[in-house]
């Protein structure tokens, strides 16, 4: 019961009287929703997040670089990281491949860490993102199946492209989970780096209830999360298969993968 039924029946009922039938309603509804032993009243739930999402939203970024070869990017991303700098690369529509990094509270904060960086020659322009400037920031006017068609979107701009994390060539191989936090963050969604702790953040989906957007989890016979790729619908998904291979789109239904299949795993709201 929230506090405008309580005005309602204080309202209705007179002094003493309605105070008694809120308790009594009360009382009957925990015991019909109550699964536990020990009925705890709940505070009145939060106002529902913009995002829809169980993920936090990212704050304000760093964005340098403009290169022409993906390899140069992957560099700039892990010098950055060596100095305990979470930074990740990405491919603009322009073919270009840029690098953004941090997550900061204030535009402040993000351009004095910036300049820091300039100049000790990490560096050179650089622009400052805004939490506005994410699809997530927009969930309130376009929906949530927005900034899931926008994670698919940002996903299938890695296709054909080697991702490089922590090396700098194309032999150096892939990083899944790398793929996967980078698709959401760069949408404004803060998804945990390794694709254990992506399982455990996100809420379990069936197979079939999966939507664009979700993420999926394969492993061995043991439950350990081995690989993760990003959900697109039609039983296919996003991700980024191992060393010397590019990003690609595959099926769900191939053997190799519904043999190694671990479930699906949702940061959304359903429904919203």
């Amino acid at each position: 019961m929230n506090q405008n039924s309580h005005g309602s029946l204080q309202r209705i009922l007179p002094g003493w009287l309605g105070y008694l039938v809120i308790a009594a309603f009360g009382a009957t509804f925990l015991i019909l929703s109550g699964c536990g032993s020990r009925a705890v009243v709940q505070p009145p739930h939060p106002p529902t997040p913009a995002v829809q999402s169980a993920l936090v939203e990212m704050g304000y970024t760093i964005q340098a670089g403009a290169f022409a070869r993906v390899e140069n990017a992957a560099n700039l991303a892990e010098n950055l990281r060596r100095r305990g700098i979470d930074a990740t690369y990405f491919r603009t529509e322009d073919g270009l491949y840029k690098v953004r990094f941090g997550n900061y509270p204030s535009r402040e904060t993000a351009r004095s860490r910036a300049e820091s960086l300039r100049k000790a020659g990490m560096i050179e322009a650089f622009y400052i993102v805004s939490p506005d400037q994410y699809a997530a920031a927009r969930t309130q006017t376009h929906g949530t199946s927005y900034v899931r068609a926008e994670i698919v979107k940002t996903a299938r701009s890695f296709l054909g492209v080697p991702y490089l994390w922590g090396g700098d060539s194309p032999e150096t191989g892939f990083d899944c989970s790398g793929l996967t936090s980078t698709s959401y963050r760069l949408n404004g969604l803060d998804l945990p780096r390794m694709s254990q702790d992506q399982f455990r953040a996100g809420n379990p989906v069936e197979r079939t209830e999966l939507l664009p957007g979700d993420l999926v989890f394969f492993g061995n016979s043991n439950d350990k999360i081995t690989h993760v790729g990003i959900y697109v619908g039609g039983d296919r998904f996003i991700h980024a298969p191992g060393q010397g291979k590019t990003i690609r789109e595959d099926a769900l239904s191939d053997g190799y993968f519904a043999k190694r299949f671990q479930g699906g795993r949702s940061y959304f709201i359903r429904g919203a």
